[in-house]
């Protein structure tokens, strides 16, 4: 099935040949894939994927590539939470947890953007992978580099976690911490990207590496059942996981899989990074840089990419997009482990957080079905909930020592 039709200015609509570009050359609007819907329609159906492996790839028929996957075999199709407990304390019938603090290899949502990225970017021939990165697409790009057997290099700012910097440096990677903010690594990427013939994932092979976000939604549309939510509350950084979680439900249901998409598609940032939320707030159709500043490290882009298509998407779903503090974010993310048991990084304190506080303000209802995308493990950040916890108990090895500590009664 040829189901790449090419790639399409977002602004212009100027068709490129499905090549290795990012944008426009008329009018700099940024590029994504054109797809032929009816030959996928013609081939695709719940059959077909349910038949297909436990892993994003499943969806293959609507993802970028030409030939077999050949990268990231083992990622996606993380579970799908029923959240019993989080949604009483928080006044919700039916909250569900997408939770990719568990997808293969790395932990993060990034593992589905880099399988399909570096999938295409060896149909493309490369042989070095590149990324700008907040710190989880580092991780990412390193270990599925490191099982392609491609050179690899990945741009950080200096002051990331340091479970997300050792994080890249297992799989052997080349490492380069950049003195500066993201949007600061991501400007000189842009420019080695301009001189080498390296596959950047999120500059040059961003059209690409993009599409593989969709999977988020087509999991949560199979998970329950078949249908659309009605309401979703996402993650910001660059602003492109939101409108490709739209985008995903919106193709299954024009390939056939699903009907009837009316989800609400919410936007949560952290406040101390959140261009996106204070230009919906103060109905803006543009975006203000912003210099980061919140512990939510893996949100911090003040200069997002695809912010305006966020706030774009939120508008004409009848969303929200809103933030949260540092200190709701910490309160996000004990909420969502001592009610769930699922132990998230900062960017999941923040969409439990928004997600709280659009309950609190009657945006989403009580009987609303609800996920939330908790994309992100919180293994990486534990500075961020370091000296808000509680102690262990020390004892010496008696039974009568713990009796008496507890202040429990003999049997």
């Amino acid at each position: 099935m040829d189901k790449i039709k090419g790639l399409k200015c977002r602004e212009c609509g100027k068709q490129y040949q499905p090549d290795p570009l990012h944008v426009c050359e008329f009018c700099f609007g940024p590029l994504e894939v054109d797809y032929d819907y009816e030959a996928i329609a013609a081939s695709v159906s719940r059959e077909t994927i349910t038949a297909g492996p436990k892993s994003l790839w499943r969806y293959i028929d609507l993802l970028p590539v030409e030939k077999e996957a050949t990268v990231g075999l083992h990622g996606g199709f993380t579970p799908m939470i029923r959240a019993h407990r989080l949604g009483q304390a928080l006044g919700l019938n039916e909250l569900y947890l997408k939770n990719d603090t568990v997808n293969h290899p790395t932990l993060s949502f990034k593992d589905r953007v880099v399988a399909v990225a570096l999938t295409r970017a060896r149909e493309f021939g490369f042989d070095t992978v590149a990324c700008a990165s907040t710190g989880n697409l580092a991780n990412s790009v390193s270990a599925h580099a490191a099982q392609a057997g491609l050179r690899c290099f990945v741009f950080i700012p200096s002051d990331l976690e340091s479970a997300k910097v050792l994080g890249n440096l297992i799989y052997h990677p080349t490492v380069v911490a950049v003195e500066g903010t993201y949007d600061d690594v991501n400007r000189l990427c842009s420019e080695i990207a301009g001189e080498y013939r390296w596959a950047f994932v999120n500059i040059n092979i961003r059209p690409y590496y993009a599409e593989g976000s969709k999977t988020l939604a087509f999991e949560t549309a199979e998970q329950l059942g078949w249908r659309a939510p009605d309401q979703v509350v996402v993650p910001i950084a660059s602003g492109s996981l939101l409108t490709k979680i739209w985008k995903g439900l919106k193709e299954f249901e024009r390939v056939g899989l699903i009907s009837g998409v009316k989800t609400k598609v919410n936007g949560a940032q952290a406040t101390g990074c959140s261009p996106v939320a204070a230009a919906f707030s103060e109905g803006r159709d543009f975006i203000k840089p912003v210099k980061p500043k919140t512990l939510a490290k893996s949100l911090a882009i003040g200069n997002p990419a695809d912010g305006y298509y966020a706030l774009k998407t939120a508008r004409e779903t009848n969303g929200v997009i809103t933030s949260v503090t540092d200190d709701e974010i910490v309160e996000g993310i004990h909420l969502l482990a001592k009610t769930e048991g699922v132990f998230a990084e900062t960017a999941g304190g923040v969409t439990i957080g928004v997600l709280k506080k659009l309950v609190e303000q009657g945006a989403i209802g009580r009987r609303d079905v609800t996920v939330a995308y908790i994309t992100g493990n919180g293994l990486k950040t534990q500075e961020a909930v370091a000296g808000t916890l509680g102690e262990a108990v020390y004892i010496e090895p008696t039974l009568e020592k713990f009796q008496r500590r507890f202040r429990l009664k003999e049997p």
